[in-house]
């Protein structure tokens, strides 16, 4: 929060036994934010004072651990909850001190961010679980809490307790998610409950659609969807492994009420560059997206906000920027980078080295590397992200550019692996093969030792990272190679030329009508191919549907001036009509035609007909209207009749 350009946010701080240095002086004069003295036991001793600091406003804890005390305190004395922000395990705890991380962090704590966006999602607590004896026995448990069907194979395992319904069938699509699950059964048969002795069934009916809020798979059979623990509402267990179908029980009673489902997503469908007039170009998003949450839409992509989990991944490798990660936003991402480093330098810093995570994995592991290790050395700066395969080659490259030396990825066990090994080669490429490292640590210690060393580090004039993650990745760029105009990309690159073969290309420009970003252009005054580097997206669109094969593809990076505007490519001299003069066509082309055609082909076997290729679109309509075979003549009209002509007839009869 600003007023008057300086943050008002005051920092509760505390020492945590002792155990942890701080300068509350330091981290006031780097920051500008106000710090209080420095307690020792806010969370238990001192816990009175704590809810006068609290009762105050407007206030930062340092403490992650025990946020819920506090957050409990404040919904006891009715007041805003407070900030948190954890000095203790990211700096105090670690084998040095720390003090300008200290700063560093609480500043990018005192940042006033956007709220993500949701949306409701409505759970009845109508469940649908497939399974068999395991599967009864869950319907048993949750029958008192949620309305139940349970999918049985075979009729004979219908049981006699009716408290939730049981149908007989095979599964064969189910789609959605939480609150909105549909699935398409084969073979149903629905059970009928008159009788004696084993109940009776109806007759099998394929096809049969039906909906559900909440879907239990314990089948023990392939999951129904693609990353199954991502998609919510969809509950998996090993119908053998009794602990996990507790669980599955457990958490589909709570799954009743009001949800609200994070947007994580944003999308500029005019700006896709999926495909244009039925021609596939890029599907970089949908290669990548592990639920599912992505389909093919025609010219456009297409992404279900319900199914979506918001892993960032799409946003990492689209090239146009038509997907953008929203929870939050770019330009948060890099506000907070800045911030980071800014900060720390501001604090006698000198270069330091960025550690990004995740909010569960990453975390965790970190706050054990300091209870029981180390704790990371004191240059190393964690940052926190939701979606860590969203953190792609611009946020990296922006890392840089801020004055961050190297930048480590902590992987976590559910990360999209190859999406981020993607974005790091194409860093790599840019900034040094030494700029960004991708880690797997099995344990805490295993973390701190791949954090003890690192390359020599990436020095440039730091630069604020300001506008799209495509301007952003050109303008840190240019701040860590100044002295460099060209840069080679791999493959897949979304940053490059366009290579047209002359020899081939005839102009006819369906690659300029079909360009999805406008980076291919034409001259209307004469023949020309026009192409602006910076604008494009290297999808392929234009020369898979060149009909000579004339352009090919060259991912790189040009950092110099003539990216940002139009070059021409290829051009001819334009033909000029025989008739009239005006300018048209090819002249190349039109004479090859001539020469082709010209007393060769049925249309054009005289002299006067050859005449017409060589003739604007006025001229030729105007000599064939003339010609003697005039093919818009027709017979002659009849003349019209008039009054007097009825009127004369009646007199001859």
């Amino acid at each position: 929060m600003m007023s008057g350009g300086k943050m008002t946010k005051k920092l509760v701080l505390c020492d945590c036994l002792g155990s942890q240095t701080i300068d509350p002086d330091g981290i006031s004069k780097a920051t500008g934010l106000t710090c209080t003295r420095v307690y020792t036991s806010l969370c238990t001793d001192q816990l009175d004072a704590a809810a006068e600091e609290v009762k105050a406003g407007d206030v930062i804890i340092a403490c992650q651990q025990e946020r819920q005390t506090f957050e409990d305190l404040a919904e006891d004395l009715q007041v805003d909850q407070p900030g948190f922000v954890d000095l203790r395990d990211r700096a105090g705890w670690g084998a040095e001190p720390a003090p300008a991380k200290m700063a560093a962090l609480a500043a990018e704590a005192a940042l006033s961010l956007p709220l993500g966006k949701s949306v409701d999602v409505i759970s009845e607590g109508t469940c649908l679980i497939i399974g068999g004896d395991v599967a009864l026995a869950a319907a048993a448990d949750l029958c008192e809490t949620l309305a139940v069907t349970v999918l049985l194979e075979s009729a004979e395992d219908i049981p006699v307790d009716r408290r939730f319904d049981c149908v007989v069938g095979k599964l064969q699509q189910a789609s959605g998610a939480l609150g909105g699950f549909s699935v398409k059964i084969d073979e149903l048969q629905q059970l009928i409950p008159g009788g004696r002795g084993a109940y009776a069934v109806s007759d099998p009916v394929s096809g049969a659609g039906s909906n559900c809020d909440i879907l239990i798979d314990l089948s023990g059979k392939q999951p129904l969807f693609p990353a199954p623990e991502k998609r919510e509402g969809y509950l998996r267990a090993d119908p053998g492994h009794a602990p996990s179908v507790a669980k599955v029980v457990f958490d589909a009673a709570q799954m009743v009420g009001t949800f609200e489902k994070p947007l994580y997503i944003k999308f500029e469908a005019t700006i896709c560059a999926h495909s244009r007039a039925e021609q596939p170009a890029c599907s970089n998003c949908l290669n990548v997206c592990p639920t599912g949450a992505i389909t093919s839409a025609g010219e456009y992509v297409a992404i279900d906000p319900m199914i979506c989990a918001g892993c960032g991944s799409c946003s990492a490798v689209c090239p146009s920027g038509a997907i953008s990660y929203d929870a939050p936003d770019v330009d948060t991402i890099f506000r907070r980078l800045n911030i980071l480093a800014s900060t720390y330098r501001k604090a006698g810093g000198a270069i330091p080295r960025l550690l990004v995570h995740d909010a569960s994995f990453g975390r965790d592991i970190i706050a054990l590397a300091a209870r029981f290790g180390r704790g990371l050395p004191a240059d190393v700066i964690p940052f926190e992200t939701d979606a860590l395969s969203g953190f792609g080659h611009a946020e990296m490259l922006a890392a840089l550019a801020c004055g961050f030396g190297h930048v480590d990825v902590l992987m976590s066990p559910k990360t999209e692996t190859e999406v981020l090994e993607a974005q790091a080669s194409l860093t790599h490429a840019v900034a040094g093969a030494y700029a960004v490292t991708l880690i797997t640590p099995n344990d805490p210690d295993a973390l701190l030792d791949a954090l003890s060393t690192s390359p020599s580090p990436v020095t440039c004039d730091p630069v604020l990272p300001m506008g799209s993650r495509r301007q952003v990745a050109r303008l840190a760029a240019k701040a860590l190679q100044p002295k460099v105009d060209l840069i080679t990309l791999p493959e897949g690159a979304p940053y490059g030329a366009v290579l047209v073969d002359t020899e081939a290309c005839t102009l006819c420009l369906s690659c300029v009508s079909l360009c999805p970003s406008g980076a291919l252009g034409e001259n209307e005054d004469t023949p020309q191919l026009r192409f602006q580097e910076d604008a494009c997206l290297q999808c392929g669109l234009c020369s898979q549907i060149c009909p000579e094969q004339a352009i090919t593809l060259k991912p790189q990076l040009n950092l110099t001036a003539s990216a940002l505007s139009e070059t021409v490519l290829h051009e001819e001299e334009p033909f000029a009509c025989i008739d009239c003069g005006a300018l048209f066509g090819v002249k190349s082309t039109v004479e090859k035609i001539t020469e082709k055609l010209a007393g060769n082909h049925a249309m054009f076997a005289t002299s006067d007909a050859a005449k017409m290729i060589q003739m604007c679109e006025n001229c030729r309509v105007q000599a064939q209207f003339h010609s003697t075979d005039n093919p818009f003549q027709g017979t002659e009209r009849p003349k019209p009749r008039t009054t007097d002509d009825y009127l004369s007839k009646r007199k001859d009869h």
